[in-house]
């Protein structure tokens, strides 16, 4: 592997651990979970983006043992969280968005350079670059019994996937291309939290004016 791929790959890893880390066990004591469950939560965030993609693009699940390391920052980033003050935790909310953003850019990097080692598909690397963003978060909200907000929030995943699209193209390469990158994803990922951008929806639910025009009909 090249020196710069793999100085890249820890780096993004690095980043992406903590952040996600932080996010899950901050969720699990909202939820009230005990400290199991903090533990549980943390893992699942800053791991299960990295589990779905290998699945998707051919690498062994079990390479997850073979990063101690990685286990071994999210283990001690989650029980620092557990350890801190409570005055500090309730203030996560204002920084939730950012760590949410810091985890989605580094993992979607991440994620993005894997695919293009193991020379797949423009289409594949997408999808890889998403799912290592967004995978994570999907399962921590899943666990904690809350819609996940990757698919109700403002713009989120479609930052991993233009971070796929780009770095499969090959337009961003090098250490300092990829910095850049990873800034601009988390500009844009806070950008869409800060003017509320969202994708186009639409609701099957009756409107209020709806239901009151049925019930006189009626």
């Amino acid at each position: 592997m090249d020196g710069w791929l793999e100085l890249n790959l820890q780096f993004f890893s690095i980043i992406g651990t903590i952040a996600f880390a932080v996010s899950g066990a901050v969720v699990a004591m909202e939820e009230e979970y005990d400290i199991l469950g903090v533990f549980v939560l943390a893992f699942v965030t800053a791991f299960g983006g990295g589990v779905v993609r290998n699945v998707l693009i051919g690498m062994p699940v079990t390479s997850l043992w073979n990063q101690g390391f990685f286990l071994k920052t999210a283990l001690i980033t989650a029980l620092l969280v557990f350890l801190l003050p409570a005055l500090w935790i309730r203030r996560w909310k204002t920084w939730e968005a950012l760590f949410d953003a810091i985890g989605l850019a580094a993992f979607s990097i991440q994620g993005a350079l894997y695919a293009t080692q193991m020379n797949v598909p423009l289409s594949a690397t997408i999808v890889a670059a998403m799912m290592t963003g967004i995978g994570g978060g999907i399962i921590r909200d899943l666990l904690a019994g809350r819609k996940p907000l990757v698919l109700r929030d403002e713009i989120y995943a479609v930052w991993g996937m233009l971070a796929g699209l780009l770095i499969g193209l090959g337009w961003f390469q090098g250490s300092w291309a990829m910095m850049g990158l990873f800034a601009g994803i988390v500009v844009l990922r806070m950008l869409s939290v800060f003017f509320k951008w969202k994708l186009p929806r639409r609701s099957l639910r009756l409107t209020e004016s709806n239901r009151t025009a049925r019930a006189q009909g009626e």
